[in-house]
C-alpha cells in the first residue's frame, strides 16, 4: 500500500481506525521553524469525533504526541514523528460483519486485493487515518502562514449556499456546527442533517476551499501541476467523488470571450475563473475549488449484501458514525491543501538563485 504523501515534504503515515495507535512521520521540514503546538492540536479538535450532534460519537481526544523533530519549540530539520492514541475503540461494534461486506465501502475490494481485511471500522481505510493529514498539515500551515488557506461547508444536500466566498467573514466559520460562514445556510444545514439521523441515514455535500495572498509560481508541469496535484489530495479523502477548480464544470458551457481573465496592467486579473492557476503554475489570483463527498455509506437501515462466500444476506449499520462527514471534513481539506502548497513552496525556492 502507498503510505507516503508529498515530494519534498513527504508524510508517511501508518495505524488503523481500531488500533493502537496512529500516527506518521513527516520529512522535509527546514531547521529552525518556531512550532505552535497549540494551533496544531486546535485544528485536531476540529476535526475529531464527539464535537458535536451531527457528528459521531465517538469520543477521541486525538492528542498528538511529538516523538522527534522539534527541540525546544523549533524544528531541527530531522524527521518529525508523532502519535495519537486510539482510546475510544468499540470492535464489538462491527462483529456482525467480519465476514459481510458493507455496500459501497471497501470492504469487498480489499478482500479480494489483499486476501484479507481489517473489519473493525474499515482498519486503515477508516478516515481515522485522516487525523494523521491534519496533523502534518497543521504544520505546513505555519511554515506557509503567508498564505490564507480557508474552507468552509458550502453545501449539504440540496441546501447550497448562494453567496460568493468574496462575500464571506471566514472568521464566522467556527461559529457553528456545521462549519458554514453564512448563517442562514448554516441553520438549514443542520436542521437538514438532524432529519437525516432520525431517519437513519446519511447525507452528502459540498466543501469550498479558498487560497489566498498566494505567490506567482507555485506549480510544476507538465505531470506536476498545481491543480493536479491539489486534485489527487482531495480525492485521497474518504468519501470524496469529485473536485472542481476555477469556473469548473460551468466554465464548460462558456465561451472563450466569456471566459478569459483579462489582465490589469500590475499582472493581477479582472475575473478569476482559472482559479488562480494557469498552465499548472500559480498567477497570484485566488486559488479556489470545491470538493464534492458522497453520503456516508454505513446507515442504520437494512441492505441487502453479500458475504465473502458470495451468499446474499442482510446487514444493518451499527456502531458510531457520522450523517454527514462534511463538518469534520473542512479542517482535512485545508490540512491536505496546506501540505500541497507547501510541498510546491520549498520545491520552488529550489530553483531559484
Amino acid at each position: 500500500m502507498f503510505n507516503s504523501f508529498g515530494n519534498i515534504l513527504k508524510v508517511t503515515t501508518y495505524g488503523e481506525s481500531h488500533g493502537t495507535a496512529i500516527g506518521g512521520v513527516i520529512d522535509g521540514f527546514p531547521a529552525g521553524m518556531e512550532v505552535d503546538l497549540e494551533a496544531v492540536q486546535f485544528e485536531l479538535d476540529r476535526r475529531k469525533p464527539g464535537q458535536s450532534k451531527i457528528v459521531t460519537q465517538r469520543k477521541e481526544p486525538d492528542t498528538v504526541e511529538f516523538l522527534s523533530g522539534i527541540f525546544e519549540g523549533k524544528t531541527t530539520g530531522a524527521s518529525i514523528g508523532f502519535v495519537i492514541k486510539n482510546t475510544n475503540q468499540k470492535s464489538k461494534d462491527y462483529n456482525h460483519n467480519t465476514n459481510v461486506y458493507r455496500p459501497s465501502h471497501a470492504d469487498y475490494t480489499y478482500d479480494k486485493k489483499y486476501g484479507i481485511r481489517d473489519y473493525r471500522g474499515g482498519g486503515r481505510t477508516s478516515a481515522r487515518e485522516t487525523a494523521n493529514w491534519v496533523v502534518a498539515g497543521a504544520l505546513a500551515k505555519q511554515l506557509i502562514k503567508h498564505i490564507n488557506i480557508n474552507a468552509f461547508t458550502s453545501s449539504v444536500g440540496d441546501i447550497f449556499m448562494v453567496k460568493p466566498y468574496q462575500d464571506l467573514d471566514f472568521a464566522k466559520t467556527e461559529s457553528n456546527i456545521v462549519r458554514c460562514p453564512d448563517e442562514a445556510s448554516a441553520e438549514q444545514m443542520i436542521e437538514k442533517i438532524h432529519q437525516i439521523r432520525k431517519a437513519g441515514d446519511t447525507i452528502g455535500g459540498t466543501i469550498t476551499c479558498v487560497a489566498q495572498n498566494m505567490p506567482v509560481g507555485l506549480g510544476e508541469p507538465i505531470f506536476h501541476k498545481l491543480h493536479a496535484e491539489l486534485g489527487k489530495a482531495m480525492l485521497s479523502i474518504n468519501a470524496v467523488k469529485g473536485f472542481e477548480f476555477g469556473s469548473g464544470f460551468c466554465g464548460a458551457k462558456m465561451q472563450g470571450s466569456e471566459h478569459n481573465d483579462i489582465f490589469n496592467e500590475d499582472g493581477t486579473t479582472q475575473t478569476n475563473l482559472s482559479g488562480g492557476v494557469q498552465g499548472g503554475v500559480s498567477n497570484g489570483m485566488d486559488v479556489y475549488f470545491r470538493v464534492a463527498f458522497k453520503p456516508v455509506a454505513t446507515i442504520m437501515q437494512n441492505q441487502q449484501t453479500i458475504n465473502s462466500e458470495g451468499e446474499a444476506t442482510e446487514i444493518q449499520g451499527k456502531g458510531r458514525h457520522d450523517p454527514c462527514v462534511v463538518p469534520r471534513a473542512v479542517p482535512i481539506v485545508e490540512a491536505l491543501t496546506a501540505l500541497v502548497l507547501a510541498d510546491f513552496w520549498l520545491l520552488d525556492r529550489t530553483r531559484r538563485v
